[in-house]
């Protein structure tokens, strides 16, 4: 199969300040329930609910910091790193730092509002 993807889906957010997603690959641009790809931006104080998910995730940095928080430990992952956060790990992702972040997020299997389990 090959599938040439035009341009990406702005998909909507949950947070406390907008934040930018942009969908290639995933339930919304391309019908895929095996793997989402975004690229996301996210603000300076941006703060994501928590969240556990029935996905594994998989987070490259691009561009300044993102604050990844779970159960047991918090990490600032920086431009040109990367985090994995296994299925049914509480997680929850913020960009406390000037800057935001700029990253790409792959789940799988895709993303979806049922799989994600954000707290209340």
């Amino acid at each position: 199969m090959i599938q040439l993807i035009k341009s990406p889906s702005l998909v909507e957010a949950a947070g406390n300040k907008p934040k930018r997603i942009e969908e290639f690959f995933g339930r919304v641009n391309s019908q895929s329930h095996e793997v989402s790809i975004a690229k996301m931006t996210s603000p300076k104080g941006w703060i994501e609910p928590g969240q556990t998910p029935e996905f594994d995730e998989y987070t490259v940095v691009l561009n300044g910091c993102l604050r990844v928080k779970t159960r047991e430990s918090e990490f600032d992952v920086k431009a040109g790193q990367a985090i994995l956060i296994g299925k049914g790990e509480w997680v929850q992702y913020t960009s406390p730092y000037e800057g935001g972040a700029e990253y790409v997020a792959v789940c799988l299997p895709a993303f979806a509002m049922e799989t994600v389990h954000r707290d209340d």
